[in-house]
């Protein structure tokens, strides 16, 4: 018999960079319905010689990669068992952890997320569910979205669930289905601006806001092929890096109107990635403390009732989602959903460490 009841911590390191997020959660299933309780929380920052490490991972050779994938393995091991120890934290299920994307190549059949080796098990001292992508990339999918699953289990009371992270993403029912999928990039770019003005981020965007559209930069963005493209489609860093980066830099522009243009540019397309322009749309991740890029959606979105929820939900939402992932897992049910990522079936996936 499965059990009504779930004490799990959810692990998230995104492409923004923020840090891992790490969220303990308590989770109830009652006659098929999910509730959920954010406990302890906490966002754990890199160091700068860790976000240098990052960063650089893109262009990182095979041997390269092994060893930052030992190396971010124990880093991160350590990260949760001293989250664990400091909160005083008992009876866990298990530890669901993401790990850290470094390549994203579903259209090569290849994604890797470091962090997921499995001697991450003997650092913690939990059960690890982890490593949730690969197998949807070899079933032929994007491995990404992994999150709406979470969206239509704990949050089926919004016609939209939109998160503001390293990427934005979107998630919606349509004829029955989940639909979601990547629509842009979001703080890869608007933190690479703020970091050479010597800010880890731009606060609410004001810097953003003082600056003005250039309408050809616009123009261009806008016209990148991906936009074009039907769902399931995702993005990765190297999208960032070789295609919209490199087009901004050609225009010789004040970094204000970079991130001015680029913020329109967020708004415009995440209007175009709607079926319909109306109804309640949940906006989590860090690009929800963006007082201005959130004014200029509402612009593109005059008829739609935009929720940013309690900072708890609004913050973790994605260590929560990995959390639950993870506890699908355990109970054997679906947890990646075909209709998302473009994968032959639905499936249950991740990989499970138990100590020995």
């Amino acid at each position: 018999m499965l059990k009504e009841s779930y004490n799990v911590i959810g692990v998230m390191s995104g492409t923004s960079l923020d840090g891992v997020d790490l969220a303990h959660i308590h989770f109830t299933v009652i006659k098929g319905k999910w509730n959920y309780k954010i406990l302890e929380s906490e966002t754990f920052p890199y160091t700068e010689d860790w976000l240098n490490k990052l960063r650089a991972a893109v262009d990182f050779t095979q041997k390269e990669l092994q060893q930052l994938n030992r190396d971010y393995t124990a880093l991160l091991g350590n990260i949760i068992k001293d989250f664990i120890r400091r909160n005083n934290i008992k009876n866990l299920d298990a530890v669901c952890s993401h790990g850290h994307t470094i390549l994203h190549q579903p259209q090569n059949g290849f994604t890797l997320q470091i962090g997921n080796l499995k001697e991450i098990v003997t650092i913690v001292g939990e059960t690890i569910v982890c490593d949730f992508r690969v197998q949807d990339v070899k079933l032929g999918g994007q491995g990404a979205p992994l999150v709406p699953i979470g969206d239509r289990i704990l949050f089926a009371e919004y016609d939209y669930c939109l998160n503001l992270g390293g990427f934005s993403n979107i998630s919606f029912e349509q004829d029955g289905k989940r639909i979601a999928f990547d629509i842009s990039p979001v703080n890869t770019v608007l933190n690479f601006y703020a970091n050479q003005l010597g800010l880890p981020y731009d606060d609410k965007g004001e810097i953003a806001r003082s600056g003005e559209t250039d309408i050809a930069l616009l123009e261009e963005l806008d016209n990148l092929s991906y936009y074009q493209k039907p769902y399931p489609k995702s993005l990765g860093f190297e999208f960032v890096k070789t295609i919209v980066l490199p087009l901004m830099e050609s225009y010789d522009l004040p970094i204000e109107d970079k991130m001015h243009t680029f913020i329109k540019h967020i708004a415009k397309q995440t209007a175009y990635a709607l079926p319909e322009r109306k109804g309640k749309l949940l906006v989590t991740g860090g690009g929800a403390y963006n007082t201005f890029l959130l004014e200029c959606m509402q612009n593109y979105l005059t008829e739609m009732t935009i929720v940013v929820p309690d900072p708890k939900t609004l913050e973790y939402k994605e260590a929560l989602i990995f959390g639950l992932l993870g506890v699908l897992k355990l109970r054997k049910e679906t947890n990646v959903l075909s209709s998302v990522t473009g994968a032959k079936k639905d499936h249950c996936s991740g990989k499970c460490y138990k100590q020995n």
